[in-house]
């Protein structure tokens, strides 16, 4: 069983459903004139309110949003479609998801969709 390492705090989770991961974490800056949410730790229906209305204030405010989420380490379809909204509601770029994020991305289609970069940076600039 392969093991998540949560860049918040370095404690490993399982990934097991049921099993509590690594709390969810937000922050929140300007980069190169893009609007920049960093996304850290576990992101699920219960956790997903805050990054929520963070993305959904910031599509509203600012005219290019770049999610940072190099930090996440699980993301369930809460998650996903939370991103295809905020897609479709403004500028929205990924930065820097880490591999697992990168799968659910390729398995659902989403990859075509959304405007994914390797760094804050890079999809900043973009």
């Amino acid at each position: 069983m392969s093991q998540l390492m949560s860049s918040t705090g370095g404690k490993r989770w399982s990934g097991h459903a049921g099993e509590c991961g690594p709390a969810a974490a937000l922050e929140q800056y300007e980069r190169d004139g893009a609007w920049v949410v960093a996304a850290h730790g576990s992101f699920d229906l219960d956790s997903i309110p805050p990054l929520a209305d963070a993305l959904g204030a910031a599509v509203r405010e600012h005219p290019k949003v770049v999610l940072d989420a190099s930090g996440v380490v699980f993301a369930d379809s809460s998650f996903l479609n939370l991103l295809i909204l905020t897609h479709q509601a403004g500028t929205l770029r990924v930065a820097g998801p880490p591999e697992q994020l990168q799968r659910l991305f390729a398995l659902t289609g989403t990859d075509t969709v959304l405007e994914v970069r390797e760094t804050v940076r890079d999809a900043a600039v973009s």
